[in-house]
Protein backbone atom coordinates (compact mmCIF):
# COMPACT_ATOMS: atom_id res chain seq x y z
CA UNK A 1 0.00 0.00 0.00
CA UNK A 2 1.60 3.62 -1.26
CA UNK A 3 0.50 6.20 0.77
CA UNK A 4 -0.05 9.89 -0.38
CA UNK A 5 0.44 12.21 2.07
CA UNK A 6 -0.03 16.18 2.23
CA UNK A 7 0.90 18.18 5.37
CA UNK A 8 4.24 15.88 5.90
CA UNK A 9 6.39 18.29 7.56
CA UNK A 10 3.73 19.81 9.90
CA UNK A 11 2.85 19.01 13.43
CA UNK A 12 0.18 15.99 12.67
CA UNK A 13 2.11 15.33 9.36
CA UNK A 14 5.25 14.28 11.15
CA UNK A 15 3.90 12.16 13.76
CA UNK A 16 1.77 9.99 10.53
CA UNK A 17 5.52 10.42 8.63
CA UNK A 18 7.39 8.64 12.37
CA UNK A 19 4.76 5.90 12.30
CA UNK A 20 4.59 5.08 8.65
CA UNK A 21 8.33 4.90 8.72
CA UNK A 22 8.19 2.57 11.57
CA UNK A 23 5.55 0.39 9.93
CA UNK A 24 7.80 -0.20 7.05
CA UNK A 25 4.83 1.23 4.30
CA UNK A 26 6.06 3.31 1.52
CA UNK A 27 5.44 6.72 1.50
CA UNK A 28 5.03 9.72 -0.71
CA UNK A 29 4.88 13.28 1.00
CA UNK A 30 4.20 16.79 -0.11
CA UNK A 31 6.59 19.07 1.25
CA UNK A 32 7.01 22.66 0.31
CA UNK A 33 11.20 22.77 0.83
CA UNK A 34 13.53 20.32 0.51
CA UNK A 35 13.71 17.91 2.94
CA UNK A 36 16.54 15.77 4.15
CA UNK A 37 16.45 11.65 2.61
CA UNK A 38 14.36 9.60 4.86
CA UNK A 39 14.54 5.66 4.41
CA UNK A 40 10.81 4.28 2.83
CA UNK A 41 9.43 8.31 2.52
CA UNK A 42 9.54 9.97 -1.47
CA UNK A 43 9.35 14.00 -0.59
CA UNK A 44 7.54 15.61 -3.41
CA UNK A 45 8.43 19.69 -3.65
CA UNK A 46 5.37 21.80 -4.06
CA UNK A 47 1.79 22.62 -2.07
CA UNK A 48 -1.72 22.59 -2.59
CA UNK A 49 -1.46 25.39 -5.16
CA UNK A 50 0.38 23.68 -7.38
CA UNK A 51 -1.11 20.68 -9.42
CA UNK A 52 1.92 19.20 -11.30
CA UNK A 53 3.46 18.48 -7.83
CA UNK A 54 -0.12 17.22 -6.50
CA UNK A 55 -0.50 14.67 -10.10
CA UNK A 56 2.99 13.65 -9.15
CA UNK A 57 2.08 13.02 -5.52
CA UNK A 58 -0.77 10.67 -6.22
CA UNK A 59 0.56 9.03 -9.36
CA UNK A 60 0.92 5.22 -7.99
CA UNK A 61 -0.52 5.76 -4.31
CA UNK A 62 -3.16 3.79 -3.34
CA UNK A 63 -4.15 6.13 -0.51
CA UNK A 64 -4.03 9.29 -0.29
CA UNK A 65 -4.30 11.04 3.50
CA UNK A 66 -4.81 14.87 3.21
CA UNK A 67 -3.84 16.45 6.51
CA UNK A 68 -2.43 19.95 5.05
CA UNK A 69 -4.74 22.76 5.66
CA UNK A 70 -4.53 26.67 6.34
CA UNK A 71 -5.36 26.87 10.17
CA UNK A 72 -4.74 31.02 10.36
CA UNK A 73 -5.25 33.39 7.51
CA UNK A 74 -5.65 37.50 7.18
CA UNK A 75 -9.38 36.72 5.29
CA UNK A 76 -11.79 34.42 4.40
CA UNK A 77 -10.58 34.22 0.71
CA UNK A 78 -7.44 32.67 2.39
CA UNK A 79 -8.98 29.63 4.00
CA UNK A 80 -10.87 29.25 1.31
CA UNK A 81 -7.79 29.09 -1.42
CA UNK A 82 -5.76 26.93 1.58
CA UNK A 83 -8.69 24.04 2.70
CA UNK A 84 -11.44 24.01 -0.03
CA UNK A 85 -9.65 25.11 -3.42
CA UNK A 86 -6.87 22.83 -2.52
CA UNK A 87 -8.43 19.85 -1.15
CA UNK A 88 -10.65 20.45 -4.39
CA UNK A 89 -7.68 20.28 -6.81
CA UNK A 90 -6.46 16.98 -4.99
CA UNK A 91 -9.53 14.84 -4.71
CA UNK A 92 -10.01 15.88 -9.08
CA UNK A 93 -6.40 14.57 -9.25
CA UNK A 94 -7.15 11.41 -7.12
CA UNK A 95 -9.72 10.64 -9.40
CA UNK A 96 -7.67 11.08 -12.18
CA UNK A 97 -4.83 8.85 -11.12
CA UNK A 98 -7.56 6.01 -9.83
CA UNK A 99 -6.75 6.72 -6.34
CA UNK A 100 -9.79 5.21 -4.48
CA UNK A 101 -9.54 5.76 -0.93
CA UNK A 102 -9.26 9.27 0.51
CA UNK A 103 -8.80 9.86 3.99
CA UNK A 104 -9.03 13.68 5.07
CA UNK A 105 -8.06 15.43 8.39
CA UNK A 106 -10.56 18.06 8.75
CA UNK A 107 -11.56 20.09 12.29
CA UNK A 108 -14.02 19.58 14.60
CA UNK A 109 -14.91 23.20 13.87
CA UNK A 110 -16.17 22.11 10.42
CA UNK A 111 -19.71 21.03 12.79
CA UNK A 112 -20.35 24.56 13.53
CA UNK A 113 -19.49 26.10 10.26
CA UNK A 114 -21.14 30.01 11.03
CA UNK A 115 -18.96 30.71 13.96
CA UNK A 116 -15.10 31.04 11.36
CA UNK A 117 -13.99 31.49 8.46
CA UNK A 118 -11.68 28.60 9.25
CA UNK A 119 -14.91 26.26 9.95
CA UNK A 120 -16.68 27.53 7.01
CA UNK A 121 -13.73 26.36 5.09
CA UNK A 122 -13.66 22.69 6.86
CA UNK A 123 -17.08 22.21 6.23
CA UNK A 124 -16.64 23.09 2.35
CA UNK A 125 -13.75 21.18 2.23
CA UNK A 126 -15.50 18.24 3.52
CA UNK A 127 -18.42 18.51 1.33
CA UNK A 128 -16.05 18.66 -2.06
CA UNK A 129 -14.65 15.13 -0.44
CA UNK A 130 -18.38 13.78 -0.26
CA UNK A 131 -19.33 14.31 -3.35
CA UNK A 132 -16.68 12.82 -5.03
CA UNK A 133 -16.34 9.09 -6.44
CA UNK A 134 -13.93 8.41 -3.90
CA UNK A 135 -14.25 5.76 -0.73
CA UNK A 136 -13.54 8.82 1.84
CA UNK A 137 -13.38 9.10 5.27
CA UNK A 138 -13.29 12.26 7.54
CA UNK A 139 -11.79 12.69 10.70
CA UNK A 140 -12.81 15.61 13.17
CA UNK A 141 -9.97 16.02 15.17
CA UNK A 142 -10.78 18.40 19.05
CA UNK A 143 -7.58 20.09 20.26
CA UNK A 144 -4.46 18.31 19.19
CA UNK A 145 -1.29 18.43 21.65
CA UNK A 146 1.87 17.03 21.79
CA UNK A 147 5.44 17.14 20.68
CA UNK A 148 6.14 20.15 18.09
CA UNK A 149 3.19 21.63 18.83
CA UNK A 150 2.65 25.69 18.61
CA UNK A 151 -1.20 26.26 18.92
CA UNK A 152 -1.50 24.49 22.63
CA UNK A 153 1.95 25.55 23.30
CA UNK A 154 1.12 29.26 24.33
CA UNK A 155 -1.48 27.66 27.31
CA UNK A 156 1.54 25.80 28.22
CA UNK A 157 3.59 28.78 28.16
CA UNK A 158 0.89 31.19 29.81
CA UNK A 159 1.03 27.97 32.61
CA UNK A 160 4.77 29.22 33.19
CA UNK A 161 3.50 32.43 34.54
CA UNK A 162 0.38 30.60 36.57
CA UNK A 163 -2.26 32.45 34.81
CA UNK A 164 -3.86 30.72 32.09
CA UNK A 165 -6.73 32.54 30.56
CA UNK A 166 -9.93 30.89 29.29
CA UNK A 167 -12.84 31.32 27.38
CA UNK A 168 -15.94 33.53 28.30
CA UNK A 169 -18.38 30.44 28.86
CA UNK A 170 -18.70 27.93 31.26
CA UNK A 171 -17.83 25.36 28.37
CA UNK A 172 -16.27 22.13 27.32
CA UNK A 173 -13.78 20.77 25.22
CA UNK A 174 -12.40 17.25 24.04
CA UNK A 175 -8.53 16.92 22.90
CA UNK A 176 -6.22 14.13 21.57
CA UNK A 177 -2.40 13.57 21.88
CA UNK A 178 -0.70 13.59 18.27
CA UNK A 179 0.22 10.35 18.45
CA UNK A 180 -3.10 8.89 19.09
CA UNK A 181 -4.50 10.51 15.94
CA UNK A 182 -1.47 9.22 14.07
CA UNK A 183 -2.68 5.63 14.90
CA UNK A 184 -6.01 6.11 14.09
CA UNK A 185 -5.15 8.19 10.55
CA UNK A 186 -2.61 4.57 9.57
CA UNK A 187 -5.77 2.57 11.09
CA UNK A 188 -8.22 4.02 8.28
CA UNK A 189 -5.85 3.59 5.46
CA UNK A 190 -7.11 0.35 4.58
CA UNK A 191 -10.68 0.72 3.11
CA UNK A 192 -13.12 -1.67 4.96
CA UNK A 193 -17.03 -1.07 3.92
CA UNK A 194 -17.27 -0.44 8.04
CA UNK A 195 -15.11 2.51 7.43
CA UNK A 196 -16.50 3.79 4.31
CA UNK A 197 -18.18 7.30 3.92
CA UNK A 198 -17.79 7.74 7.77
CA UNK A 199 -16.91 10.68 10.15
CA UNK A 200 -15.29 10.50 12.79
CA UNK A 201 -14.91 12.27 15.89
CA UNK A 202 -11.93 11.12 17.81
CA UNK A 203 -10.73 11.98 21.27
CA UNK A 204 -9.00 11.32 24.81
CA UNK A 205 -11.96 8.72 25.81
CA UNK A 206 -12.90 11.50 28.60
CA UNK A 207 -17.02 11.14 28.77
CA UNK A 208 -18.52 14.41 28.55
CA UNK A 209 -14.84 16.18 27.36
CA UNK A 210 -12.94 18.81 29.80
CA UNK A 211 -14.50 21.53 31.39
CA UNK A 212 -11.90 25.04 30.32
CA UNK A 213 -10.42 25.94 34.09
CA UNK A 214 -10.16 21.46 34.53
CA UNK A 215 -8.21 21.18 31.39
CA UNK A 216 -6.14 24.88 32.36
CA UNK A 217 -5.31 23.61 35.54
CA UNK A 218 -4.43 20.36 34.17
CA UNK A 219 -1.66 22.05 31.98
CA UNK A 220 -0.31 24.00 35.12
CA UNK A 221 0.33 20.46 37.13
CA UNK A 222 2.04 19.50 33.61
CA UNK A 223 4.18 22.57 34.00
CA UNK A 224 4.61 22.43 38.09
CA UNK A 225 2.56 24.91 38.62
CA UNK A 226 -0.84 25.61 40.22
CA UNK A 227 -2.48 27.88 37.97
CA UNK A 228 -5.59 30.67 37.94
CA UNK A 229 -7.62 30.06 34.93
CA UNK A 230 -9.68 33.63 34.55
CA UNK A 231 -12.55 33.83 31.91
CA UNK A 232 -12.33 36.53 29.57
CA UNK A 233 -14.72 38.48 28.19
CA UNK A 234 -15.22 37.91 24.50
CA UNK A 235 -14.72 41.91 23.89
CA UNK A 236 -11.51 41.38 25.51
CA UNK A 237 -10.61 38.16 23.78
CA UNK A 238 -11.21 40.45 20.38
CA UNK A 239 -9.04 43.11 21.69
CA UNK A 240 -6.22 40.70 22.62
CA UNK A 241 -7.13 39.47 19.14
CA UNK A 242 -6.09 42.72 17.46
CA UNK A 243 -3.36 43.42 19.91
CA UNK A 244 -1.50 39.65 18.74
CA UNK A 245 -2.15 40.74 14.93
CA UNK A 246 -0.16 43.75 15.74
CA UNK A 247 2.33 42.55 17.34
CA UNK A 248 3.31 39.15 15.65
CA UNK A 249 1.76 40.06 12.37
CA UNK A 250 0.82 36.67 10.33
CA UNK A 251 2.52 34.82 13.33
CA UNK A 252 -0.09 35.84 15.73
CA UNK A 253 -2.14 32.81 17.15
CA UNK A 254 -4.76 34.53 18.84
CA UNK A 255 -6.55 36.04 15.25
CA UNK A 256 -10.27 37.00 14.91
CA UNK A 257 -11.44 34.39 13.43
CA UNK A 258 -10.44 32.21 16.28
CA UNK A 259 -12.25 34.10 18.75
CA UNK A 260 -15.60 32.98 17.01
CA UNK A 261 -14.96 29.70 17.67
CA UNK A 262 -13.01 30.31 20.93
CA UNK A 263 -16.30 31.15 22.64
CA UNK A 264 -18.50 28.79 21.60
CA UNK A 265 -19.16 26.52 24.49
CA UNK A 266 -19.44 23.11 23.20
CA UNK A 267 -16.48 21.26 20.98
CA UNK A 268 -16.59 17.79 22.72
CA UNK A 269 -16.33 14.79 20.38
CA UNK A 270 -19.97 12.95 20.34
CA UNK A 271 -19.90 9.37 21.15
CA UNK A 272 -21.96 8.41 18.36
CA UNK A 273 -18.97 9.90 16.15
CA UNK A 274 -16.22 7.63 18.21
CA UNK A 275 -14.21 5.51 15.64
CA UNK A 276 -14.75 1.54 16.69
CA UNK A 277 -13.22 0.51 19.72
CA UNK A 278 -11.97 -3.13 17.55
CA UNK A 279 -10.03 -0.32 15.53
CA UNK A 280 -8.99 2.11 17.80
CA UNK A 281 -8.90 3.63 21.22
CA UNK A 282 -6.83 6.18 22.72
CA UNK A 283 -3.91 4.92 24.37
CA UNK A 284 -2.23 8.14 25.76
CA UNK A 285 -3.92 9.41 29.13
CA UNK A 286 -3.84 13.11 28.76
CA UNK A 287 -2.53 14.73 32.35
CA UNK A 288 0.51 12.12 31.22
CA UNK A 289 0.46 13.16 27.91
CA UNK A 290 0.76 16.80 28.87
CA UNK A 291 3.71 15.92 30.94
CA UNK A 292 5.04 14.70 28.49
CA UNK A 293 4.75 17.63 26.29
CA UNK A 294 5.32 20.03 28.70
CA UNK A 295 9.03 17.93 29.36
CA UNK A 296 9.58 18.13 25.66
CA UNK A 297 9.26 21.98 25.26
CA UNK A 298 11.42 22.02 28.36
CA UNK A 299 13.91 20.09 26.56
CA UNK A 300 13.72 21.89 22.74
CA UNK A 301 14.35 25.50 25.05
CA UNK A 302 10.74 26.47 24.31
CA UNK A 303 10.06 27.75 27.62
Amino acid sequence: MTIALTGGTGFVGQAVVDLVCRRGLPLKALARREQPPREGVEWIRGDLADRAALARLVEGADVVLHVAGVVNAPDPAGFHLGNVAGTQALVDLAVEAGVSRFVFVSSLAAREPGLSAYGESKREAEERVQASALDWVIVRPPAIYGPRDREMFELFRAARWGVVPIPPEEGRASVIHVEDLARLLVALLPAPPALSRRIFEPDDGREGGWDHGDLARAIGQAMGRKVWAPHLPEWMLRAGAGLDRLVRGDRARLTPDRVGYMVHPDWVCRADKAPPADLWTSEIPTPEGLAATARWYRQQRWL
